[in-house]
């Protein structure tokens, strides 16, 4: 409900923000060439405190130590980052990527109660398809075959991720035995 309403025409949230700064703002949700990208940026701004609580763990495992001998040897804020941060962050951004892509193909609520898959279906998104097939169209095995289909198709991105995970950087426990 928040969403529709800052993405409503007359009266939302955005509009109102746009004609302040002198720009007509869009029918949002229905107008076909705005429609997705608006699901998309609610769904980014959905997610992004979920990745910035997976962000901020891997921020909070990356050992102090490391950066106080960073800078008594004299390393930059840019040195520390590269050498330090990103590659104790790698499986940390290897998570949320997989996790993203996945998530991606997996939209269904969005797309259902902002829009239904409208306007002219601009919004029809693979699993809404398929839940049309199965519930509206009552073709099962079609509406089964397809989530077959977006399964494999998730599977094959997903491993092409895993071949990626020869650059991530896992540090060694250490420790005696």
């Amino acid at each position: 409900a928040l969403w529709r309403h800052i993405y409503q025409p007359n009266f939302g949230g955005l509009n109102s923000l746009l004609r302040v700064l002198g720009v007509a703002g869009p029918n949002w949700l229905f107008d076909t060439t705005w429609a997705l990208p608006a699901l998309m940026f609610m769904g980014t701004w959905v997610s992004a405190g979920r990745y910035m609580v997976i962000f901020l763990a891997g921020l909070q495992g990356v050992p102090q130590h490391l950066y106080e001998s960073a800078e008594i040897d004299g390393a930059s804020w840019w040195q520390k980052f590269r050498g330090i941060t990103l590659p104790l962050l790698t499986p940390t951004i290897y998570l949320v990527s997989i996790l993203t892509v996945i998530q991606s193909f997996m939209v269904f609520t969005h797309a259902y109660i902002m829009t239904n898959g409208g306007p002219a279906n601009a919004t029809l998104v693979a699993i809404l398809y398929i839940y049309r097939k199965a519930f509206e169209d009552f073709q099962m095995g079609y509406a089964s075959a397809q989530a077959w289909i977006l399964f494999l198709i998730i599977l094959i991105i997903t491993l092409v991720q895993k071949r990626l995970e020869k650059y991530v950087y896992y540090e060694s426990a250490g420790g005696a035995a």
